[in-house]
């Protein structure tokens, strides 16, 4: 029987399927951090139980930490005593913490692939919806709640029920200044934000073959913007590459072992899913969005759509309404107050070139707030090994160091109600980076290019 990828991983971590119920399964890695997890240590407490395999658990401190000065105590007391509890339950069970500071600290979703963490074929989860980027290993990876937490803390295992089976192809070749995060935006605007609901969604075609590791991160990333359960690629010698050297990844003959293994994870020929889409590269330009959730899309040179495209008149109206945009408006040339790169979409080190090479040689404007926040650590040290920092200094910018940021609003880095940003984050629901503030998710290059004009920018008219 011909299987697909998902197909192949799913039913090799199933430990039992209860009848017209749900699988319980192993799972091979579990991410933790500071907002998620507390509740889960408590029950684990009152339970009298430890953490079965800490080895398999890792921690670090993202969501509430401060993006200045982290060398300083964490001036809010809540994300204080967050950032605290974590490293004490991690103590109490023997878990690995990456705490503000530690080389290896940096947004959970950065953090696992850059240190090997994360391979194919694993079953990944983690207190956070957008742990469907390590599907991009050719892994399954999926956001899990509070009590499921403490679940895999306790037994290593979860019940789910097993999601549908969706392909997305994407074939040719992208045009210009077309990258990931505007593939993975083009696909949502016409799948809507919930046209995923209910799948385990698999990337196939060419333009994904051809997709860096990191831009493969940020497609998986946004599996969930349009509902779906998460997103997963077939690994290849782009994959392995990526893995081979780093400190959790397989050593010698263990590695050897490790690559036969994902060698067979592809799917097979005549494998049947649930829903199938086809795309062409070259009909997909740079994104932005309008609206108040990611389907709310369009290609950068185009203008607001009509109400009439939309299957709730009333949400669209609502949606423009908050936004302060009209239906038939163009995007291009519209005031920008924030831009912000940086994110577990974004925050990695080939979204800081991208950003250096269309920026170099060119000033920051005067009217945008510029955040510019590495998702790691070893992003951070990378941007000042390959003199990118110093790019970014000579055209007015300013780095920040390693955390979440601007993008959920649960730190000092919040956008001012009202006030418009360039995001290049996930999510641009209503008060998302701050309360009132209006978020445009887009590109590292759109992010680029408008910070250097002050206003929505196509990255292709900067010269």
């Amino acid at each position: 029987m011909a299987n697909t990828l998902f197909d192949k991983v799913w039913d090799s971590h199933v430990i039992e399927k209860i009848e017209d119920g749900p699988d319980v399964l192993f799972i091979d890695r579990h991410f933790i951090h500071e907002v998620t997890s507390p509740v889960a240590f408590v029950g684990l407490k009152d339970r009298g139980l430890k953490v079965m395999y800490p080895e398999r658990t890792f921690a670090t401190a993202d969501h509430n930490t401060p993006t200045l000065d982290q060398h300083l105590p964490i001036k809010d007391e809540l994300s204080a005593l967050q950032v605290k509890t974590l490293e004490k339950n991690c103590n109490d069970h023997g878990i690995d913490f990456w705490g503000l500071g530690h080389k290896k600290n940096g947004i959970v979703h950065v953090i696992g692939p850059e240190n090997g963490i994360t391979q194919p074929g694993l079953t990944i989860v983690c207190g956070d919806s957008h742990t469907s980027t390590h599907g991009a290993f050719g892994a399954i990876a999926f956001g899990i709640g509070t009590s499921e937490v403490e679940m895999v803390l306790a037994c290593q295992s979860i019940m789910q029920q097993k999601p549908k089976k969706m392909r997305i192809n994407v074939d040719g070749e992208l045009n210009s200044h077309v990258t990931p995060k505007d593939v993975a935006l083009f696909i949502i605007s016409k799948l809507s934000s919930s046209g995923a609901t209910g799948y385990f969604v698999e990337y196939s075609g060419r333009v994904f073959k051809e997709m860096s590791m990191e831009g493969r991160m940020t497609v998986c990333n946004l599996s969930i913007e349009m509902g779906a359960r998460g997103g997963m690629i077939a690994p290849d010698n782009k994959t392995y590459e990526y893995i081979k050297g780093k400190e959790y990844a397989p050593k010698e003959q263990e590695w050897d072992k490790a690559l036969k293994y994902w060698s067979s994870l592809n799917t097979d020929e005549g494998a049947v899913f649930d829903k199938e889409y086809n795309f062409k590269g070259k009909d997909i330009e740079p994104m932005i969005t309008y609206g108040t959730n990611p389907g709310m899309a369009i290609p950068i040179s185009k203008t607001i759509p009509s109400s009439e495209t939309s299957d709730s008149k009333t949400s669209y109206k609502k949606a423009l309404d908050y936004m302060e945009f009209n239906e038939g408006d163009l995007m291009i040339g519209k005031k920008i107050d924030y831009v912000f790169l940086g994110s577990c979409t974004n925050g990695r080190i080939e979204d800081f070139r991208d950003f250096a090479n269309l920026i170099k040689g060119k000033r920051k404007s005067d009217s945008v707030d510029a955040w510019l926040v590495p998702g790691s650590h070893k992003v951070l040290k990378s941007i000042r090994d390959e003199g990118i920092l110093e790019i970014l200094t000579d055209s007015g910018f300013k780095l920040r160091e390693p955390g979440c940021s601007a993008c959920l609003a649960m730190n000092d880095d919040k956008i001012p109600k009202g006030k418009y940003a360039v995001s290049t984050t996930n999510r641009n629901f209503e008060g998302r980076q701050g309360p009132g503030a209006r978020t445009l998710l887009a590109s590292p290059l759109v992010a680029a290019a408008t910070a250097i004009t002050g206003k929505i920018t196509d990255p292709r008219e900067i010269i």
